[in-house]
Protein backbone atom coordinates (compact mmCIF):
# COMPACT_ATOMS: atom_id res chain seq x y z
CA UNK A 1 0.00 0.00 0.00
CA UNK A 2 1.55 3.17 -1.21
CA UNK A 3 0.25 6.64 -1.03
CA UNK A 4 1.84 10.00 -2.65
CA UNK A 5 2.22 13.09 0.08
CA UNK A 6 3.66 16.32 -1.77
CA UNK A 7 6.75 15.14 -2.38
CA UNK A 8 7.55 11.61 -0.86
CA UNK A 9 5.77 8.10 -0.50
CA UNK A 10 3.89 6.48 2.54
CA UNK A 11 3.63 2.89 2.39
CA UNK A 12 3.63 0.02 4.68
CA UNK A 13 5.76 -3.04 4.96
CA UNK A 14 7.22 -6.12 6.64
CA UNK A 15 9.80 -8.47 7.15
CA UNK A 16 8.62 -11.61 6.20
CA UNK A 17 10.51 -13.84 4.80
CA UNK A 18 10.14 -16.06 1.46
CA UNK A 19 11.60 -19.45 1.02
CA UNK A 20 14.65 -18.13 -0.44
CA UNK A 21 14.53 -16.34 2.92
CA UNK A 22 14.17 -12.64 1.00
CA UNK A 23 12.57 -10.16 2.52
CA UNK A 24 9.10 -9.79 1.00
CA UNK A 25 8.95 -6.39 2.23
CA UNK A 26 5.55 -4.69 0.15
CA UNK A 27 4.91 -7.67 -1.67
CA UNK A 28 3.98 -9.99 1.41
CA UNK A 29 0.27 -11.08 0.90
CA UNK A 30 -0.25 -10.11 4.92
CA UNK A 31 -0.19 -6.90 4.35
CA UNK A 32 -3.61 -6.72 2.09
CA UNK A 33 -5.68 -8.67 4.65
CA UNK A 34 -4.30 -7.78 8.21
CA UNK A 35 -4.03 -4.15 8.67
CA UNK A 36 -2.01 -4.71 11.99
CA UNK A 37 0.44 -6.36 9.47
CA UNK A 38 3.89 -4.46 9.45
CA UNK A 39 4.79 -1.32 9.91
CA UNK A 40 4.48 2.45 8.24
CA UNK A 41 7.42 3.77 6.28
CA UNK A 42 8.28 7.10 4.44
CA UNK A 43 10.66 7.90 1.11
CA UNK A 44 11.66 10.93 -0.37
CA UNK A 45 14.46 11.93 -2.63
CA UNK A 46 16.36 14.60 -1.23
CA UNK A 47 19.51 16.50 -3.29
CA UNK A 48 22.86 16.17 -2.67
CA UNK A 49 25.77 18.92 -2.63
CA UNK A 50 26.96 17.56 -5.88
CA UNK A 51 23.79 17.98 -7.54
CA UNK A 52 22.72 14.19 -7.36
CA UNK A 53 19.66 13.13 -5.57
CA UNK A 54 19.31 9.87 -2.81
CA UNK A 55 16.55 8.49 -1.53
CA UNK A 56 15.67 8.93 2.19
CA UNK A 57 14.07 5.93 3.75
CA UNK A 58 12.84 6.22 7.59
CA UNK A 59 10.51 3.17 8.83
CA UNK A 60 9.25 1.76 12.06
CA UNK A 61 6.37 3.86 12.20
CA UNK A 62 2.93 2.34 13.74
CA UNK A 63 -0.07 4.39 12.28
CA UNK A 64 0.28 5.92 8.79
CA UNK A 65 -0.44 9.33 10.43
CA UNK A 66 3.01 8.86 12.44
CA UNK A 67 4.57 8.17 9.31
CA UNK A 68 2.96 11.50 6.84
CA UNK A 69 3.86 13.13 10.65
CA UNK A 70 7.38 12.52 10.48
CA UNK A 71 7.74 12.81 6.90
CA UNK A 72 6.18 16.32 7.26
CA UNK A 73 8.59 17.40 9.69
CA UNK A 74 11.74 15.86 7.46
CA UNK A 75 10.64 18.22 4.37
CA UNK A 76 9.82 21.29 6.94
CA UNK A 77 13.51 20.64 7.93
CA UNK A 78 14.94 20.39 4.45
CA UNK A 79 13.26 24.01 3.98
CA UNK A 80 14.61 25.23 7.08
CA UNK A 81 18.37 24.31 6.59
CA UNK A 82 18.06 21.89 8.89
CA UNK A 83 18.39 17.82 9.44
CA UNK A 84 14.84 17.06 10.75
CA UNK A 85 15.64 13.02 10.46
CA UNK A 86 13.34 11.18 12.67
CA UNK A 87 15.85 8.58 13.07
CA UNK A 88 19.12 11.08 14.09
CA UNK A 89 20.54 10.34 16.42
CA UNK A 90 21.68 12.61 19.49
CA UNK A 91 25.36 12.33 18.41
CA UNK A 92 25.09 13.35 14.98
CA UNK A 93 22.96 16.40 15.98
CA UNK A 94 25.26 17.61 18.44
CA UNK A 95 28.18 16.97 15.60
CA UNK A 96 25.91 19.25 13.23
CA UNK A 97 25.22 22.44 15.63
CA UNK A 98 29.11 22.04 16.47
CA UNK A 99 29.84 23.12 12.98
CA UNK A 100 26.82 25.84 12.36
CA UNK A 101 28.29 27.17 15.70
CA UNK A 102 31.95 27.45 14.83
CA UNK A 103 30.81 30.28 12.34
CA UNK A 104 29.49 32.47 14.99
CA UNK A 105 30.99 31.54 18.08
CA UNK A 106 34.03 32.40 19.65
CA UNK A 107 37.19 29.79 19.51
CA UNK A 108 37.52 29.99 23.29
CA UNK A 109 33.83 29.33 23.38
CA UNK A 110 34.10 26.82 20.49
CA UNK A 111 37.25 24.94 22.35
CA UNK A 112 34.81 24.66 25.44
CA UNK A 113 31.77 23.50 23.83
CA UNK A 114 33.66 20.55 21.96
CA UNK A 115 34.94 19.42 24.63
CA UNK A 116 31.99 19.37 26.61
CA UNK A 117 29.91 17.42 23.25
CA UNK A 118 33.06 14.72 22.96
CA UNK A 119 34.14 14.40 26.37
CA UNK A 120 30.59 14.41 28.04
CA UNK A 121 27.75 14.32 26.38
CA UNK A 122 28.02 12.17 23.34
CA UNK A 123 28.89 9.09 25.37
CA UNK A 124 26.31 9.55 27.74
CA UNK A 125 23.37 9.92 24.94
CA UNK A 126 24.65 9.64 21.27
CA UNK A 127 23.42 6.42 20.67
CA UNK A 128 19.66 8.11 21.43
CA UNK A 129 17.75 9.32 18.68
CA UNK A 130 16.88 13.43 19.41
CA UNK A 131 13.05 12.47 19.34
CA UNK A 132 13.83 10.34 22.35
CA UNK A 133 16.10 12.40 24.61
CA UNK A 134 14.27 12.67 27.63
CA UNK A 135 14.64 14.87 31.08
CA UNK A 136 15.03 11.38 32.62
CA UNK A 137 18.14 10.62 30.85
CA UNK A 138 19.73 13.58 31.52
CA UNK A 139 18.85 13.53 35.65
CA UNK A 140 20.11 9.56 35.53
CA UNK A 141 23.28 11.04 34.00
CA UNK A 142 23.89 14.04 36.55
CA UNK A 143 23.38 11.42 39.46
CA UNK A 144 25.95 9.31 38.10
CA UNK A 145 28.33 12.12 37.38
CA UNK A 146 27.80 13.63 41.08
CA UNK A 147 28.51 10.19 42.76
CA UNK A 148 31.85 9.53 40.57
CA UNK A 149 32.37 12.85 42.21
CA UNK A 150 32.31 15.44 38.97
CA UNK A 151 32.52 19.10 40.28
CA UNK A 152 29.18 21.13 39.70
CA UNK A 153 30.42 23.65 38.21
CA UNK A 154 31.83 22.02 35.60
CA UNK A 155 28.73 19.51 35.65
CA UNK A 156 26.67 22.71 35.28
CA UNK A 157 28.22 24.13 32.35
CA UNK A 158 28.11 20.60 30.23
CA UNK A 159 24.45 21.03 30.96
CA UNK A 160 24.11 24.27 30.17
CA UNK A 161 25.70 23.61 26.51
CA UNK A 162 23.43 20.33 26.02
CA UNK A 163 20.53 22.63 26.89
CA UNK A 164 21.72 25.65 24.39
CA UNK A 165 21.91 22.83 21.82
CA UNK A 166 18.60 21.14 21.97
CA UNK A 167 16.97 25.17 22.42
CA UNK A 168 18.09 25.46 18.90
CA UNK A 169 15.82 22.17 18.03
CA UNK A 170 12.95 23.87 19.43
CA UNK A 171 13.53 27.28 17.72
CA UNK A 172 13.83 25.23 14.53
CA UNK A 173 10.66 22.94 15.71
CA UNK A 174 13.01 19.97 15.65
CA UNK A 175 11.75 19.46 18.64
CA UNK A 176 8.44 20.28 21.03
CA UNK A 177 10.36 21.47 24.24
CA UNK A 178 13.67 21.23 25.35
CA UNK A 179 14.27 18.20 28.02
CA UNK A 180 16.87 19.96 29.84
CA UNK A 181 14.44 22.78 31.30
CA UNK A 182 14.11 23.77 33.16
CA UNK A 183 17.69 22.26 34.71
CA UNK A 184 18.42 19.33 36.41
CA UNK A 185 21.31 21.13 38.26
CA UNK A 186 20.76 24.41 39.82
CA UNK A 187 23.77 26.68 39.28
CA UNK A 188 26.34 26.88 41.76
CA UNK A 189 26.76 29.83 43.86
CA UNK A 190 29.60 31.92 43.18
CA UNK A 191 32.87 30.88 45.60
CA UNK A 192 33.57 34.21 48.12
CA UNK A 193 36.54 35.62 47.11
CA UNK A 194 39.31 36.84 49.22
CA UNK A 195 40.46 40.62 47.90
CA UNK A 196 43.43 42.36 48.47
CA UNK A 197 43.36 45.35 50.84
CA UNK A 198 44.60 48.93 49.72
CA UNK A 199 47.78 48.33 52.24
CA UNK A 200 48.23 44.50 50.39
CA UNK A 201 48.01 45.67 47.10
CA UNK A 202 51.04 48.63 48.16
CA UNK A 203 53.45 46.36 49.63
CA UNK A 204 53.03 43.45 46.56
CA UNK A 205 53.31 46.41 44.13
CA UNK A 206 56.39 47.77 45.93
CA UNK A 207 57.61 44.23 46.06
CA UNK A 208 57.59 43.92 42.53
CA UNK A 209 59.31 47.05 41.20
CA UNK A 210 61.92 45.81 42.76
CA UNK A 211 61.82 41.85 42.06
CA UNK A 212 60.21 41.85 38.53
CA UNK A 213 59.63 45.40 37.29
CA UNK A 214 59.05 44.10 33.72
CA UNK A 215 55.88 42.18 35.79
CA UNK A 216 55.06 45.15 38.45
CA UNK A 217 54.17 47.22 35.21
CA UNK A 218 51.53 44.42 33.81
CA UNK A 219 50.07 44.72 37.36
CA UNK A 220 50.26 48.51 37.46
CA UNK A 221 48.28 48.76 34.68
CA UNK A 222 45.47 46.15 35.52
CA UNK A 223 45.23 47.35 39.12
CA UNK A 224 44.55 50.63 37.47
CA UNK A 225 42.54 50.47 34.76
CA UNK A 226 40.05 47.38 35.64
CA UNK A 227 41.01 45.84 32.61
CA UNK A 228 40.59 42.37 32.34
CA UNK A 229 43.12 39.84 31.65
CA UNK A 230 43.46 39.13 27.90
CA UNK A 231 42.19 42.60 27.23
CA UNK A 232 45.72 44.04 28.84
CA UNK A 233 47.58 41.18 27.30
CA UNK A 234 46.39 41.89 23.46
CA UNK A 235 46.82 45.75 24.12
CA UNK A 236 48.65 47.17 20.92
CA UNK A 237 50.90 50.18 21.61
CA UNK A 238 48.83 51.79 18.37
CA UNK A 239 45.68 52.22 20.63
CA UNK A 240 47.34 53.58 23.55
CA UNK A 241 47.72 57.62 23.67
CA UNK A 242 49.87 58.53 26.75
CA UNK A 243 49.36 62.56 25.45
CA UNK A 244 45.31 61.93 25.90
CA UNK A 245 45.70 59.82 28.52
CA UNK A 246 43.33 57.65 27.06
CA UNK A 247 43.69 53.70 25.36
CA UNK A 248 41.59 51.80 23.07
CA UNK A 249 40.24 48.32 23.85
CA UNK A 250 39.99 46.43 20.25
CA UNK A 251 40.92 42.75 21.05
CA UNK A 252 41.50 40.15 23.77
CA UNK A 253 44.15 37.18 23.55
CA UNK A 254 43.32 33.88 24.52
CA UNK A 255 44.07 30.52 25.12
CA UNK A 256 42.46 27.38 23.35
CA UNK A 257 43.44 24.55 24.96
CA UNK A 258 45.63 26.36 27.28
CA UNK A 259 48.29 26.19 24.39
CA UNK A 260 47.36 27.84 21.15
CA UNK A 261 46.90 32.23 21.53
CA UNK A 262 44.82 33.65 19.45
CA UNK A 263 43.60 37.74 18.87
CA UNK A 264 39.76 37.53 19.15
CA UNK A 265 36.92 40.12 19.43
CA UNK A 266 36.06 41.31 23.48
CA UNK A 267 34.17 39.96 26.13
CA UNK A 268 31.00 41.63 24.72
CA UNK A 269 30.21 44.50 22.62
CA UNK A 270 30.33 47.26 25.26
CA UNK A 271 34.12 46.15 26.07
CA UNK A 272 35.13 47.44 22.75
CA UNK A 273 35.84 51.35 24.07
CA UNK A 274 37.80 54.12 25.80
CA UNK A 275 39.54 53.35 29.15
CA UNK A 276 41.47 56.17 30.75
CA UNK A 277 44.52 56.55 31.53
CA UNK A 278 45.63 57.32 35.48
CA UNK A 279 48.97 59.50 36.12
CA UNK A 280 50.33 56.32 37.71
CA UNK A 281 49.63 54.12 35.05
CA UNK A 282 51.06 56.58 32.34
CA UNK A 283 54.33 56.25 34.83
CA UNK A 284 54.12 52.33 34.06
CA UNK A 285 53.51 52.18 30.69
CA UNK A 286 56.74 54.88 29.89
CA UNK A 287 58.64 53.25 32.12
CA UNK A 288 57.80 49.52 30.14
CA UNK A 289 57.89 51.25 27.10
CA UNK A 290 61.83 52.06 27.83
CA UNK A 291 62.47 48.44 29.28
CA UNK A 292 60.91 46.45 26.37
CA UNK A 293 62.67 46.25 23.01
CA UNK A 294 60.27 45.84 20.23
CA UNK A 295 61.55 43.09 17.92
CA UNK A 296 58.36 42.14 16.13
CA UNK A 297 57.16 44.61 13.28
CA UNK A 298 55.67 42.39 10.68
CA UNK A 299 52.42 44.18 9.29
CA UNK A 300 51.23 41.12 8.54
CA UNK A 301 51.57 39.85 12.27
CA UNK A 302 48.59 40.11 14.59
CA UNK A 303 50.76 39.87 17.97
CA UNK A 304 53.15 42.83 16.22
CA UNK A 305 53.96 45.89 18.64
CA UNK A 306 52.22 44.51 21.74
CA UNK A 307 52.70 46.46 25.01
CA UNK A 308 52.95 43.43 27.12
CA UNK A 309 55.01 40.44 25.68
CA UNK A 310 58.25 38.54 26.37
CA UNK A 311 61.49 40.03 25.33
CA UNK A 312 61.57 38.00 21.99
CA UNK A 313 58.50 40.36 21.48
CA UNK A 314 56.10 37.03 21.56
CA UNK A 315 53.01 37.05 23.41
CA UNK A 316 52.47 36.44 26.72
CA UNK A 317 50.43 33.23 27.99
CA UNK A 318 47.82 34.01 30.53
CA UNK A 319 49.12 30.82 32.50
CA UNK A 320 52.28 32.65 32.76
CA UNK A 321 51.02 35.59 34.42
CA UNK A 322 49.20 33.67 36.53
CA UNK A 323 51.97 31.38 37.79
CA UNK A 324 54.38 34.62 37.95
CA UNK A 325 51.78 36.47 40.07
CA UNK A 326 51.22 33.55 42.40
CA UNK A 327 54.85 33.39 43.10
CA UNK A 328 55.32 37.30 43.63
CA UNK A 329 52.49 37.27 46.04
CA UNK A 330 54.27 34.69 47.90
CA UNK A 331 57.73 36.38 48.23
CA UNK A 332 55.66 39.47 49.15
CA UNK A 333 53.95 37.77 51.88
CA UNK A 334 50.25 38.56 50.55
CA UNK A 335 47.00 36.40 50.36
CA UNK A 336 47.10 34.24 47.03
CA UNK A 337 44.39 35.38 44.37
CA UNK A 338 44.24 35.19 40.59
CA UNK A 339 44.55 37.55 37.95
CA UNK A 340 41.05 38.54 37.71
CA UNK A 341 40.72 39.57 41.13
CA UNK A 342 43.42 42.49 40.49
CA UNK A 343 40.07 43.71 38.69
CA UNK A 344 38.04 42.86 41.45
CA UNK A 345 40.41 44.92 43.44
CA UNK A 346 40.06 48.03 41.27
CA UNK A 347 36.25 47.97 41.70
CA UNK A 348 36.42 47.72 45.65
CA UNK A 349 38.94 50.47 45.83
CA UNK A 350 36.67 52.88 43.51
CA UNK A 351 33.38 51.82 45.53
CA UNK A 352 34.85 51.86 48.62
CA UNK A 353 36.31 55.46 47.94
CA UNK A 354 33.00 56.26 47.79
CA UNK A 355 32.61 56.53 43.48
CA UNK A 356 29.02 56.07 42.25
CA UNK A 357 28.20 52.30 40.94
CA UNK A 358 26.99 53.51 37.85
CA UNK A 359 30.58 55.34 37.26
CA UNK A 360 31.83 52.10 38.35
CA UNK A 361 30.14 50.23 35.85
CA UNK A 362 31.04 52.03 32.94
CA UNK A 363 34.82 52.20 33.98
CA UNK A 364 34.68 48.45 34.05
CA UNK A 365 32.60 48.70 30.76
CA UNK A 366 29.96 46.25 31.82
CA UNK A 367 26.97 45.82 30.09
CA UNK A 368 24.31 46.19 32.49
CA UNK A 369 24.28 48.20 36.12
CA UNK A 370 23.00 44.93 37.49
CA UNK A 371 26.28 42.89 36.35
CA UNK A 372 28.05 45.61 38.36
CA UNK A 373 25.67 45.91 41.28
CA UNK A 374 25.77 41.55 41.38
CA UNK A 375 29.48 40.73 41.12
CA UNK A 376 31.06 43.79 43.32
CA UNK A 377 28.65 45.06 45.84
CA UNK A 378 29.39 42.40 48.64
CA UNK A 379 33.01 42.92 48.12
CA UNK A 380 32.96 46.30 49.66
CA UNK A 381 32.68 45.94 53.52
CA UNK A 382 33.76 49.29 53.92
CA UNK A 383 30.81 50.51 52.13
CA UNK A 384 28.19 48.53 53.29
CA UNK A 385 29.53 49.76 57.01
CA UNK A 386 29.53 53.07 56.23
CA UNK A 387 25.68 52.88 55.09
CA UNK A 388 24.22 51.48 58.08
CA UNK A 389 26.12 53.63 59.97
CA UNK A 390 24.49 56.67 58.21
CA UNK A 391 20.98 55.41 59.04
CA UNK A 392 22.15 54.84 62.73
CA UNK A 393 23.09 58.96 62.42
CA UNK A 394 19.97 59.80 60.91
CA UNK A 395 17.90 57.88 62.97
CA UNK A 396 20.13 58.93 66.55
CA UNK A 397 19.72 63.05 65.03
CA UNK A 398 15.97 62.37 64.43
CA UNK A 399 14.84 61.49 68.26
CA UNK A 400 17.58 63.90 69.70
CA UNK A 401 15.71 66.96 68.42
CA UNK A 402 12.74 66.40 70.12
CA UNK A 403 9.70 68.26 68.29
CA UNK A 404 7.64 66.94 65.64
CA UNK A 405 8.93 66.95 62.04
CA UNK A 406 6.09 68.24 59.79
CA UNK A 407 5.67 66.14 57.20
CA UNK A 408 7.02 67.55 53.65
CA UNK A 409 4.12 68.66 50.80
CA UNK A 410 4.58 65.43 48.62
CA UNK A 411 3.43 63.59 51.56
CA UNK A 412 0.00 65.00 52.95
CA UNK A 413 -3.06 63.85 52.12
CA UNK A 414 -4.23 64.43 48.66
CA UNK A 415 -7.54 66.38 49.81
CA UNK A 416 -4.75 69.38 51.63
CA UNK A 417 -4.22 70.20 48.31
CA UNK A 418 -7.51 71.30 47.11
CA UNK A 419 -8.12 74.82 48.77
CA UNK A 420 -12.05 75.14 48.16
CA UNK A 421 -11.59 72.05 50.39
CA UNK A 422 -9.31 73.10 53.09
CA UNK A 423 -11.29 76.01 53.51
CA UNK A 424 -14.71 73.84 54.29
CA UNK A 425 -13.21 71.24 56.33
CA UNK A 426 -11.64 74.75 57.95
CA UNK A 427 -15.07 76.29 58.79
CA UNK A 428 -16.97 72.60 59.87
CA UNK A 429 -14.23 72.40 62.05
CA UNK A 430 -13.68 75.24 63.53
CA UNK A 431 -15.10 75.61 67.00
CA UNK A 432 -16.35 79.43 66.69
CA UNK A 433 -18.77 77.68 64.29
CA UNK A 434 -22.77 78.66 65.73
CA UNK A 435 -24.59 75.56 66.47
CA UNK A 436 -26.76 74.40 63.97
CA UNK A 437 -30.29 75.51 64.02
CA UNK A 438 -33.27 73.65 63.14
CA UNK A 439 -34.99 77.22 63.24
CA UNK A 440 -32.10 78.88 60.76
CA UNK A 441 -32.39 76.10 59.02
CA UNK A 442 -36.07 76.38 57.93
CA UNK A 443 -36.87 77.99 54.58
CA UNK A 444 -38.71 81.20 55.31
CA UNK A 445 -42.17 81.80 53.75
CA UNK A 446 -42.22 83.31 49.99
CA UNK A 447 -38.39 82.74 49.41
CA UNK A 448 -36.85 79.39 48.25
CA UNK A 449 -33.72 78.55 49.93
CA UNK A 450 -31.04 75.78 49.54
CA UNK A 451 -28.51 74.26 51.73
CA UNK A 452 -25.46 73.61 50.51
CA UNK A 453 -22.95 71.19 51.96
CA UNK A 454 -19.66 73.09 53.01
CA UNK A 455 -17.85 70.47 50.65
CA UNK A 456 -17.61 70.46 46.68
CA UNK A 457 -19.98 68.32 44.92
CA UNK A 458 -17.12 66.32 43.55
CA UNK A 459 -15.56 65.13 46.56
CA UNK A 460 -17.63 62.79 49.02
CA UNK A 461 -18.94 64.24 51.87
CA UNK A 462 -16.77 63.43 54.98
CA UNK A 463 -18.21 60.77 58.01
CA UNK A 464 -20.81 62.15 60.30
CA UNK A 465 -19.15 62.67 64.04
CA UNK A 466 -22.54 61.59 65.79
Amino acid sequence: MRTSVGRGRIYRRCGCRDTQHHQLGTRCPHLATDSQHGTWNFAVDVPTPDHHRITVRRGGFSTQDAAEQALGRFLEGEAGGYNADPSQTVAAYLNAWLQAKALVLKPTTMARYRDYVRNDLVPAFGTLKLDQLAHRHISAFVTCQLAAGRGRTTLYRCLATLSSALGDAVRQHRLPHNPASPPVLRRPPAPERRIWTAEEAARFLTYCHQADPEMADLFEFLIGTGMRKGEALGLHWNDVHLGEGVLYVRCTLSAIDNNHLVLTAPKTRSSRGWVAISPRVATALRHHATTTPQTRHDPDDPFAGLVFCRPDGRPLGPHQVLDRLHQLSEDAGVPRITVHDLRHLAATITITAGVPLTVVSKTLRHSTLSTTANIYSHLTRQAAREAVDTIDRTLTGAQSAGHETRLPAWLRPPRDHIQQLREALGRFRSPAQPAFSPAAARPQAGRATTLRPPWPRTHQRPPSHG
